[in-house]
């Protein structure tokens, strides 16, 4: 066969002629699905567009919106002095870490136990950490709120993480993802002397690196952001969240500020706003990725 002719685009062949997706939308359901997707994504950002626009404006302008308005950071000032802000910062991210970490370390002894060890009850012990999946963990609040209180833990940061050191999620995900790793690589680290534990760390946990990135995001998104546990047992600022933290701006005393409590709400969050925008791409290919069929 002669090769094409340069400056002439080649023909392409009959078997390689791509089809199109006989499911996709055409016409009016294209329209109403791109409509529908706008529209979802205006109700998004409408609450976020305000809330940057209340925290960057002086308070009279929290309901009017004039794009001659002056922009000002006292909003943010007075959050800060309203608040011990840093130490509700350094209690957030203790915790979220010691969350995580546990989270992380458990998760994988479990993950690589449940998909490539053999033992008795092993499917029965996969079924009951599926089935901690539909149980709420506010229907545990009171037992757990009795257990701590017999450890005389409440009020401190080990009482909030203590219910979420172990995540049958991140379990699922994780032996979803380890199930997915050749037994190959698994048997030639194994011929090489390598015990389970080495195999575990050297082969399944780097090939699980966009599981872990994808589940870490998770779960300090969730924890960040959890706020009726902490409630109920903390008592104190040396053990207190950002989230229970922002109760004092819902006082009614002397009235409600809007453009304050926006400012500050955007403090809390701005962490993880910046970290979903980093990593947003490893975050959606992680999950693709994940043996989640």
């Amino acid at each position: 066969m002669s090769a094409a002719a340069p400056g002439k685009a080649a023909k392409p062949q009959a078997g390689a002629i791509s089809r199109a997706d006989p499911y996709a939308p055409k016409g009016f359901s294209l329209t109403l699905e791109s409509f529908g997707a706008i529209l979802l994504a205006l109700i998004w950002v409408l609450p976020l567009a305000y809330a940057v626009w209340a925290a960057f404006h002086p308070a009279e302008y929290t309901t009017r919106f004039v794009l001659s308005a002056p922009l000002t950071f006292e909003n943010f000032a007075r959050a800060w002095v309203a608040a011990p802000f840093p130490r509700y910062f350094l209690n957030t991210f203790v915790l979220v870490t010691l969350i995580l970490c546990c989270q992380l370390v458990l998760g994988t002894l479990a993950a690589y136990a449940l998909a490539r060890q053999d033992f008795w009850g092993r499917d029965v012990a996969f079924v009951l950490i599926l089935a901690q999946l539909m149980i709420m963990p506010d229907a545990l609040i009171v037992e757990n709120y009795r257990t701590l209180a017999r450890l005389d833990l409440i009020d401190t940061i080990t009482a909030i993480a203590l219910p979420y050191v172990a995540s049958a999620f991140g379990i699922f995900l994780l032996r979803q993802t380890f199930k997915t790793v050749p037994k190959e690589l698994d048997d030639a680290a194994r011929v090489e002397g390598a015990s389970p534990l080495q195999v575990l760390l050297r082969v399944y946990v780097p090939l699980a690196r966009p599981t872990y990135l994808a589940y870490g995001l998770v779960s300090v998104s969730y924890h960040w952001n959890n706020f009726l546990w902490p409630l109920l047992v903390t008592n104190s600022v040396e053990s207190r969240p950002l989230t229970v933290g922002l109760q004092v701006f819902s006082s009614t005393d002397q009235g409600i500020d809007w453009s304050v409590i926006c400012a500050a709400t955007l403090m809390t969050s701005a962490p993880l706003l910046v970290g979903f925008l980093l990593f947003q791409r490893q975050f959606v290919q992680s999950f693709m990725r994940a043996g989640i069929k």
